[in-house]
């Protein structure tokens, strides 16, 4: 896993070099783990976005030539649609309001007719960039998340917090600048209160979507859905509207090639491979465009 340096963000070819260097030999270590070789695979899957252009591209070119090689079907995957399905997959739920938040995406979600439709998200930055950036304006290394949420079990002081929601979106970029000069005077009281209203936020565009659209089920995926107060939050909206909360384990909340492989798997049961000509990197591309047949 590339990892990058304390107070760093991830530079995209950085991380695309990284993932160069070490494409053949985790490929290697995956095929003897599940005790497989390439021969015996049926399709390949690969990320096709959304996500780093050059970090997409890496995973692109490993799944053509292997592709190409061995003469296996080919499946582009939407990787936040393999967040969804995966979470599906582990969790149960069978038609939930999906809360999807992580670096690249804070989205609220619910399925009809054949296509992801969005119920709210957030208009600048994600709550995987709210955290990541704070935390790496107090000098943590990303992702961040887990050391903001050690630091506001500390503290129990809230400090007011700009909070903003509009109709049933978010907005985020106001509360970080806010919240890094909270922090000059208490990092922990910062880290406190940016959770308490960050994730106020997203329990109440939660609350109105579960109202909205009737469902019983809410499943909360992506790699912020390991934090333990968010879940609390979140359960706590549920038990007032009858519905079920589910949370993705959390080793699998982080992105991961299980939810590329799982969703090529599924897309196989009703469509061929693509061309190798018509195989894509869209960094940019938005799940609420995919139609979804199987």
């Amino acid at each position: 896993i590339f990892r990058p340096e304390a107070g760093q963000g991830i530079h995209p070819r950085e991380a695309s070099r990284h993932h160069i260097e070490n494409s053949a030999s985790v490929l290697s270590e995956c095929l003897k783990d599940a005790n497989v070789s390439v021969q015996d695979l049926d399709i390949i899957s690969y990320a096709a976005g959304p996500g780093l252009g050059p970090c997409l591209r890496v995973g692109a070119v490993v799944a053509r030539s292997l592709s190409s090689f061995y003469k296996i079907p080919i499946y582009p995957v939407n990787h936040a649609i393999g967040h969804i399905e995966l979470g599906k997959l582990l969790t149960g739920a069978r038609d939930p309001l999906v809360l999807l938040v992580s670096g690249g995406h804070t989205m609220l979600l619910s399925f009809l007719n054949q296509q992801w439709r969005v119920f709210g998200e957030t208009l600048d930055i994600t709550l995987g960039q709210l955290l990541d950036q704070f935390g790496r304006s107090i000098g943590f290394a990303s992702p961040c998340g887990k050391n903001i949420e050690e630091l506001a079990s500390a503290s129990s002081n809230y400090v007011t917090l700009p909070y903003s929601v509009k109709g049933n979106d978010v907005s985020f970029s106001g509360l970080l600048s806010a919240t890094k000069s909270v922090s000059e005077k208490s990092k922990t009281d910062a880290c406190y209160s940016l959770q308490e209203t960050a994730f106020a936020m997203i329990s109440e565009t939660v609350e109105r979507a579960l109202s909205f659209t009737s469902k019983k089920e809410l499943m909360i995926v992506g790699g912020v859905a390991a934090n333990k107060r968010l879940s609390e939050m979140l359960t706590d909206v549920c038990k007032r509207h009858g519905s079920k909360f589910f949370v993705v384990p959390l080793q699998y909340a982080g992105d991961c090639g299980s939810q590329i492989c799982w969703t090529g798997l599924l897309e196989s049961q009703v469509k061929k491979g693509v061309l190798l000509k018509d195989t894509f990197v869209t960094q940019s591309w938005r799940l609420d465009s995919v139609k979804v047949d199987y």
